[in-house]
């Protein structure tokens, strides 16, 4: 199956500057399906499909990274229903979707705590990192029991352990971000929120710490491969001094 090229592909093709890697808060399934009268289920079963969307887009619009949030630590606080809901999505997602991505090109890497996801869901998880770690298309990062300040603490941890044991003399910020759950991955470019809330949400606070933000609007189940491609666009008029005049 190839994929697909559109209208979204164009700004490429002109040379407009592109960021490498993209993050993204896919806010708002829940608030989508509600205003429809339907379960809050039936948003993020929506949102899983734009998924699929947005990454067999990225390549076509010059992006080499994209970073999803699928599941915070705070997202424990839902709906015990909710919660069982969106882990079987989440298994589902990754048997019926995962396979074909993987025949396309797409490295598919997780972040995030895994220890308190069920069992299968762990195997899955690995089993699809090891299937695709060859590809070379896009690489994508999907967020699951991730929270940036719990990975802070984990990552800190690490390197005490690694400072005792002789490992780092010296610590520095290199030696942090190798303990990180993204040892290895580029800074996000470009953090993009949906559903129009305009909080960062403990997503990636240390690599996101020059990253641009764009807050949309349009609800997650929604954003099309041409709203990203409009938003990336935008990017490219951006200067970016990281701190120079």
């Amino acid at each position: 199956m190839a994929w697909p090229r559109g209208a979204a592909t164009k700004a490429v093709a002109e040379g407009t500057s592109r960021p490498r890697h993209v993050a993204v808060i896919m806010d708002g399934n829940g608030r989508w399906a509600t205003e429809r009268g339907w379960p809050r289920l039936v948003g993020h079963r929506r949102g899983a499909e734009r998924v699929k969307q947005i990454v067999r887009a990225c390549p076509d619009l010059g992006v080499d990274w994209l970073t999803i949030y699928a599941f915070s630590t705070e997202n424990w606080k839902r709906s015990t229903e909710e919660v069982l809901g969106l882990m079987k999505i989440f298994r589902r997602y990754i048997q019926r979707e995962a396979e074909e991505m993987s025949g396309e090109g797409v490295r598919m890497r997780f972040i995030g705590e895994r220890s308190r996801l069920d069992r299968k869901l762990q195997e899955l998880m690995a089993s699809i990192e090891a299937r695709t770690a060859g590809n070379t298309r896009l690489n994508l990062t999907v967020a699951i029991n991730y929270g940036g300040r719990d990975e802070l603490v984990r990552a800190s941890t690490r390197l005490a352990e690694r400072i005792a044991r002789g490992e780092v003399t010296s610590p520095s910020e290199a030696d942090l971000a190798d303990c990180m759950d993204t040892a290895g991955h580029p800074d996000p470019d470009l953090v993009i929120r949906t559903s129009g809330e305009t909080r960062t949400s403990n997503f990636l606070p240390w690599q996101a710490a020059y990253s641009e933000y764009e807050f949309t609007p349009t609800l997650w189940p929604d954003f099309t491969p041409d709203h990203l491609a409009t938003i990336l666009d935008r990017f490219g008029l951006r200067d970016r001094r990281f701190g120079g005049a």
